[in-house]
């Protein structure tokens, strides 16, 4: 079954994400916490967020303003470093409350806590009118960068934050899409790199039960890239924000509360 959700949402929201910041990893990541421990759940998305950019790097590199991803990534990979730091810190804390309900014992942990709390602020954020016109000046861009490279190593969630920074850079539609999948991909490259080395290594065992659902997941974000692309001029996305940003508030709120 996990395999069927996993795969569905990694099919409809990869064709999303090439024209809404709300995207892949903002919403792929709960579906994998719905099997796996956050932690695992993060790094498991973000390797299928990272092999679907590079599919859609192949799609539009071209288009891409490479003046801006310079300014934009290179901060962004350093800050994800940092976050995606903290989170393995946060993972080895014990948890802050153990309870049991209906025969069964939850746990409050940090990492639960705190992904749960950025899950909910980001939903926010995505759907309040004047944040999804914002529009910060271009003299920004490397503080965007810090920014979004930071909360994408911490928990996932850096498409809001780099399309807020990325709309005053003068870009064309096309390039502005592009500039994002190339900082995507920088961002994950760093991230990973941390992922791999805290606690993807200390979680071995459970890490090889990711294979073939990230592996699904890959997949079925190729065929939604493709698809994805050819609609970019197509669709519109309130209703499905709107639907998804519900989904995402209860993921979030059981995370918080242990029951996820």
């Amino acid at each position: 079954m996990e395999l069927i959700w996993i795969g569905v949402a990694a099919f409809l929201t990869s064709g999303l994400t090439l024209f809404s910041g709300f995207g892949l990893g903002t919403i792929l990541m709960p579906v994998f916490a719905l099997f796996f421990p956050i932690p695992l759940a993060i790094a498991a998305t973000a390797v299928v967020h990272f092999a679907n950019n590079l599919f859609k790097f192949g799609l539009m590199a071209k288009q891409a303003d490479w003046r801006v991803v310079a300014r934009f990534s290179v901060p962004a990979a350093l800050a994800a470093f940092i976050g995606a730091s903290l989170l393995t810190g946060f993972d080895r804390l014990p948890p802050l409350v153990e309870y049991r309900l209906a025969g069964a014992t939850h746990e409050i942990t940090v990492v639960n806590v705190l992904v749960g709390l950025l899950m909910i602020v980001f939903v926010g954020l995505e759907l309040s009118p004047r944040i999804q016109t914002l529009a910060i000046p271009e003299r920004f861009l490397p503080l965007g960068g810090a920014l979004s490279g930071f909360f994408g190593g911490l928990s996932g969630h850096q498409g809001a934050l780099r399309s807020a920074f990325l709309l005053k850079a003068g870009l064309a539609k096309d390039a502005f899409v592009a500039t994002g999948v190339v900082s995507a991909v920088i961002v994950d490259a760093s991230r990973l790199i941390v992922y791999g080395a805290g606690f993807l290594a200390e979680h071995f065992s459970q890490s090889r039960e990711l294979m073939l659902p990230v592996a699904v997941g890959v997949l079925c974000a190729f065929a939604g890239a493709v698809i994805g692309k050819r609609l970019l001029q197509k669709v519109t996305l309130h209703t499905v924000q709107r639907i998804v940003a519900g989904m995402m508030l209860l993921v979030g709120s059981g995370l918080i509360t242990g029951l996820i």
